[in-house]
């Protein structure tokens, strides 16, 4: 998963049909499991793009989406946000909500 800025994840909404912005933090162990979880989804889905970002550096999103904790990921569908998930179940529900 790249890293991704603000004008990353905004490219991203304008340009693609389906797009996830991951937000976590390093100390976080639940984002860690996370994080192992969305590479196995990127693995299995390489056109789908995901990035990622410290939340510590990108205040605004979590201002904008409001952002409750993390891990969060952002999922947005031609432009418009469509989800957030905080509880990441497993690697098929992760599919199933990005499909």
């Amino acid at each position: 998963m790249n890293n991704w800025t603000i004008e990353d994840w905004q490219r991203a909404q304008a340009a693609e049909q389906v797009a996830a912005f991951y937000l976590y933090t390093p100390m976080c162990g639940t984002c860690a499991v996370a994080s192992k979880m969305l590479t196995v989804i990127e693995t299995m889905c390489p056109k789908l793009p995901i990035g990622k970002a410290d939340l510590n550096y990108v205040q605004e999103i979590a201002i904008e989406y409001e952002v409750e904790s993390v891990p969060c990921l952002l999922i947005q569908r031609r432009g418009q946000p469509l989800e957030k998930i905080y509880a990441f179940q497993s690697v098929p529900y992760l599919l199933e909500k990005l499909s």
